[in-house]
């Protein structure tokens, strides 16, 4: 069985694998994946035994971030995801939120990167109203999609493309 699952696949894995296993549960475009993203994912990893990793689809990426965005398809980010050793599972969602997913896989540990304010984190509350943890994780300074885009557009002279 691979890496990339279906809700409903990740679901029958992690009935599996429980109750011995803690599973922590991050989201996210990685959209052109860096070494931010790497460090972040290593840092959840350590959280727990199982790292699932809520992908954002195309969809719901442009939604969030605009009409020019993702840069990267949702097939080939979920394959990058999937081959980093750190990362368990890969599953995608199409909603703005990942709270759907939050609630179907009800992780031990769920996880954000520390720009995200403590009460402003989706599925918070209902992680902690199971006896769940919430974490915050420092990011990589100066790692950003953003950036790299900027940087790309401004060394070959493409500004507002």
């Amino acid at each position: 069985m691979g890496k990339v699952l279906t809700l409903r696949g990740l679901q029958r894995e992690l009935r599996r694998l429980r109750p011995e296993a803690k599973v922590v549960f991050t989201n996210g475009c990685f959209d052109i994946i860096h070494a931010g993203h790497v460090r972040y994912l290593e840092k959840a990893k350590r959280l727990g035994d199982i790292l699932v990793v809520g992908l954002n689809s195309d969809r719901s990426v442009r939604k969030i971030k605009g009409r020019g965005r993702p840069l990267v398809s949702e097939r080939d980010r979920a394959a990058v995801l999937s081959a980093l050793k750190v990362v368990d599972y890969v599953v995608l969602f199409g909603e703005p939120t990942p709270i759907r997913l939050i609630e179907a896989i009800r992780p031990d540990v769920l996880v954000k990167g520390a720009d995200w304010k403590p009460g402003h984190i989706v599925g918070e509350e209902l992680v902690r109203s199971y006896g769940g943890r919430v974490r915050r994780i420092t990011l990589l300074e100066g790692r950003s999609t953003s950036r790299i885009i900027d940087r790309i557009l401004r060394l070959h002279g493409k500004r507002g493309a």
